[in-house]
């Protein structure tokens, strides 16, 4: 077991594998000599040569088509977006390429790519660097996507999407990357996609989250705990497509009280899918409505404001309680 912060476990998982299978490659705006925009690759052009980690123009789209026509070739490109509120320049070759050729092909051609877009909110970035996009590209079909929220899972997570056949989006938190250390057993065991965790067992109400709000939710919980019949079930899903249904559909039939927590925006959120697979699989087990927290429906406030947009800890509480206290 090795201490890690965040970035420093997604840069050993992309050595890792580089020094594992030659057909790993990574490219990207200044990910070479610069070593990226947060220093998550550095070191590793180096070590493996220009020809494996390639400096790129800025031109997301570009670097998504690159990583399109190296992975049909066979080779396992690591294509990184420096924000994930430019990754939208790429929309078309993802969703319209990298997406769509196993589909389009009957299972001929495969594209095991891998995108690395910094995401979410909490760092006074602003509008461009701020987003969380994830509903976007979980309705488009055909592309996995993870969210680590602690170093293990950024380590875990990162190996499964490079040796998944298809391709997958890594969001990572940005608010977490050097704030957040942690033991990571970095041996190569990769975590399974589609897996949640269990981060806090509870029985009296589940609160679902991903990324870093996974960790305000969990404070609350605590929090709450020295409270009689406030025992809650923290669960952070790591992968939303696919999700796991049945760790969520499960924890909910027991505790039959679900709390949703994310930073996106609320309509048509993440949240909303999560609340309408649970009511059509565990409707006859809730207590209470489905709770949502999330941003509103405004664009990210362009300078500042974070604890204004996001959802902070009191909102959270206050869902809870909502929940808990609500009577028929």
């Amino acid at each position: 077991m090795t201490q890690m912060t965040v970035l420093e476990a997604l840069g050993a998982a992309m050595a890792h594998e580089m020094a594992r299978d030659s057909d790993v490659v990574i490219l990207g705006e200044d990910v070479g000599t610069a070593g990226g925009i947060f220093r998550t690759t550095q070191g590793l052009q180096q070590r493996f040569g220009p020809d494996r980690v390639i400096d790129t123009p800025l031109d997301e789209k570009g670097i998504a088509a690159h990583a399109v026509g190296m992975a049909l070739y066979g080779l396992r490109p690591i294509a990184e977006i420096q924000f994930s509120g430019f990754i939208h320049d790429a929309f078309e070759q993802l969703m319209f390429g990298a997406t769509k050729y196993r589909w389009m092909t009957g299972g001929q051609y495969s594209v095991p790519m891998v995108i690395r877009a910094p995401s979410f909110g909490g760092i006074n970035g602003g509008f461009w660097h701020s987003q969380s996009p994830e509903a976007y590209y979980c309705h488009g079909g055909g592309m996995k996507i993870v969210v680590p929220s602690t170093p293990q899972d950024a380590y875990g997570l990162l190996l499964a999407a490079i040796r998944d056949p298809d391709p997958t989006l890594v969001l990572e938190p940005v608010p977490l990357y050097r704030t957040l250390r942690g033991e990571v057993n970095d041996d190569g065991e990769a975590i399974g996609i589609g897996e949640a965790a269990i981060v806090r067992p509870g029985n009296d109400l589940t609160a679902l989250s991903y990324g870093p709000m996974c960790h305000d939710v969990l404070a609350v919980a605590e929090q709450m705990a020295e409270n009689p019949g406030y025992d809650i079930e923290v669960i952070d899903l790591r992968s939303l497509m696919p999700f796991d249904v049945d760790a969520i559909t499960a924890s909910v039939q027991r505790t039959g009280r679900l709390v949703v927590v994310h930073e996106a925006p609320l309509s048509l959120g993440f949240g909303a899918e999560l609340a309408a697979t649970v009511q059509e699989r565990a409707f006859g087990y809730l207590h209470c409505p489905i709770g949502r927290v999330a941003a509103p429906d405004l664009p990210y406030g362009f300078s500042g404001g974070d604890e204004y947009y996001r959802p902070n800890k009191a909102r959270i509480a206050a869902a809870i309680r909502r929940a808990m206290e609500f009577d028929f």
